[in-house]
């Protein structure tokens, strides 16, 4: 009797999950999108902690840190619940929310490319994982620029900009990528800095990931 081939179920479990991520990371981005303030919101920061929770898996994290970091994960989510439920407020508040997106969203990028170094190969999830990290790594500059504009109480943009986090959203993309519209410019030196080290983060991403599959393309003919 002829068995049938075993499928890899991790390579189509992992493929998969990066697409639940990229999901999470745009219902992420839209509720951020629509903050008209600098403020974070609470439900935007429950989906952020989700979206963590999830790469944390995906991208099979050693299983004793993958615990401690759901249970960081489910505290800050319990209080994010209870700040909304309670509708509590203030400036310190924002800041620790604000500086909480930005960490998780330094760490989950982190978490992503580890993964895909340990893996070795490119393939259609090294792809989507890359995209994935990419758009995380945009993500953790806004809300550090959003830290910087809320720590120092001076709009990012200057006084006659919009320094909404739609805005630094936008900016930080846009710096990302060093597509440079000019239309919004850090005041100051704090934020220079953040939107300098972004800028070359951005351009060494895309170099890395790009000589990485270039480099898993060329591998199998040799």
């Amino acid at each position: 009797m002829t068995e049938l081939p075993t499928p890899a179920p991790a390579r189509g479990t992992s493929l998969g999950g990066y697409v639940v991520v990229l999901l999470l990371v745009a219902v992420s981005y839209a509720l951020c999108a629509a903050q008209v303030t600098s403020n974070t919101s609470s439900v935007a920061f429950l989906v952020q902690l989700a979206t963590v929770a999830v790469i944390l898996r995906v991208a099979r994290v050693n299983e004793r840190a993958r615990r401690v970091g759901w249970v960081v994960l489910a505290v800050a989510g319990a209080a994010a619940i209870l700040v909304w439920a309670t509708g509590a407020q203030g400036r310190v508040l924002d800041i620790v929310l604000s500086a909480a997106s930005a960490f998780a969203y330094l760490i989950a990028p982190a978490a992503v490319i580890a993964h895909q170094v340990r893996r070795r190969r490119v393939d259609g999830q090294s792809l989507l994982a890359a995209v994935v990290a990419y758009v995380l790594v945009g993500m953790f500059f806004a809300f550090l620029y959003n830290v910087v504009s809320l720590a120092t109480g001076v709009p990012m943009f200057g006084e006659s900009a919009d320094d909404s986090l739609t805005s630094q959203l936008f900016f930080s993309f846009t710096t990302l990528t060093t597509t440079g519209y000019g239309n919004l410019i850090p005041v100051g030196a704090v934020g220079q800095t953040v939107a300098i080290a972004e800028a070359i983060t951005g351009q060494l991403f895309l170099v890395i990931a790009v000589a990485r599959v270039v480099a898993g393309w060329e591998r199998p003919s040799q």
